[in-house]
């Protein structure tokens, strides 16, 4: 049963308004809060918390069983935390996540207190003890020190965000570009969310439907904290067939507009090569064709609805996590711009770029974002237990061990 245009537009919504939320780790209540609204306007939903914040979303109508299906998103962002309210309109505010620091000198913040914002200016780095930060188990985040431009109002533990354009479309051939704050794992998390609720509807109309799951887990962006504690914890079935959803940095060979990405790995691991292989399957029936082109294909004859396959190992994800504590898992990615919010990104790391490198907003392809939910939708419908690739290497064998029969000359 496809997507409408109506659900489409809805889970177009969804993604505007998700990844908007400030977010960081340990800290993702906003984002939280607004899961629990989405659950509570659909009672047919339940949920499931575990001691570390952790959440599971599973069909109340659906039998629970000991072999799952998950997709996994996390809740945060690389963002600031208040450390210390230092004065009225001065802060410490340490960073949880992964951004180069050419990037933080004079840069513009906004103070999130309740539903407003103050602005603010990053001073410079925060070194009480006058020696370079280094990380420590008392000080695992860098601190900077930020003064902002009125009254702040904030405590320790309060969000600081970059001040970013506000979120637009940029209409392209290929649907448009949709550029916002905070991509990397939001965007994620509202593709998780829209592919159960078309699950849920298939299911409340009469379609079969098993037992499909979603996790969202806490505080990824500073060592996968969340998903260590889940995956320690078995809070997922060891059977569990787990496909984690990410924003992967877009790199000429993983356009943006090429389509969601099956993730064979990432810089730490390869990921279960069955279920990776089957999730491919998946996009395959889809799509009708393989992700590239075939030595005997023309690329004019690759399908209209596009995927990739890469290896994406430009930084790691949840998915080796569950890998490590034993768990079958996978990976799917949407390819993003401005990874992290660093902007001109390439030229920062080769030493081209000239002035101060400034952050900019997130960016992925509105056809990938739908093309994810079309994939996580056909997952969980139908996703087999293998790829087929034995047993159409045994029918190989079958058909044509008969050219093995001729003698081999020596000579």
């Amino acid at each position: 049963m496809p997507t409408t245009p109506q659900a489409r537009q809805q889970h177009l919504d969804w993604l505007k308004q998700v990844t908007m939320i400030p977010s960081a780790a340990g800290r993702e209540d906003r984002v939280v809060a607004w899961i629990d609204a989405w659950t509570c306007a659909r009672p047919d939903i339940a949920v499931r918390r575990d001691p570390h914040g952790n959440i599971e979303l599973s069909l109340a109508r659906t039998q629970r069983t000991d072999a799952p299906i998950y997709f996994t998103a996390h809740l945060d962002h690389p963002t600031f935390v208040v450390d210390e309210v230092t004065g009225p309109d001065a802060l410490v505010l340490g960073f949880r996540g992964g951004v180069m620091s050419d990037y933080f000198p004079n840069a513009r913040v906004r103070v999130h207190t309740g539903d407003s914002f103050t602005l603010g200016t990053i001073t410079g780095d925060h070194n009480p003890d006058g020696v370079e930060w280094s990380e420590t188990d008392d000080r695992p985040f860098k601190q900077y020190a930020c003064t902002t431009d009125a009254p702040h109002g904030a405590n320790a533990g309060d969000i600081a965000s970059w001040d970013l354009p506000a979120p637009k479309i940029v209409d392209d051939e290929f649907g448009g570009i949709f550029y916002t704050d905070a991509c990397d794992d939001l965007a994620a998390v509202a593709g998780a969310l829209a592919a159960f609720d078309e699950l849920r509807r298939m299911l409340a109309e009469g379609e079969p439907v098993g037992d499909v799951r979603v996790l969202f887990t806490r505080a990824e962006e500073i060592g996968f904290i969340g998903a260590i504690g889940a995956a320690r914890d078995g809070f997922m079935p060891r059977n569990s067939r787990i496909i984690a959803l990410e924003n992967s940095r877009s790199f000429p060979d993983s356009p943006i507009h090429g389509g969601p990405i099956v993730r064979v790995g990432d810089r730490v691991s390869v990921f279960s090569p069955e279920l990776t292989a089957a999730v491919a399957k998946v996009a395959e029936t889809i799509s009708g064709g393989p992700s590239t082109p075939k030595a005997s294909q023309k690329n004019s004859e690759l399908p209209k609805w596009r995927w990739q396959r890469k290896l994406m190992a430009g930084g790691a994800c949840e998915a080796s996590v569950f890998c490590a504590y034993g768990y079958t898992s996978t990976c799917v990615c949407l390819p993003l711009g401005n990874y992290h919010n660093m902007a001109n990104l390439g030229e920062v790391q080769a030493g081209t770029y000239s002035g101060t490198p400034r952050v900019g907003s997130e960016h992925i392809g509105i056809d990938d974002f739908h093309g994810m939910v079309d994939l996580l939708v056909g997952c969980g419908r139908d996703l087999p237990a293998t790829s087929g690739f034995s047993e159409r290497l045994e029918k190989l064998w079958d058909g044509r061990k008969f050219v093995l029969d001729a003698p081999v000359d020596a000579r």
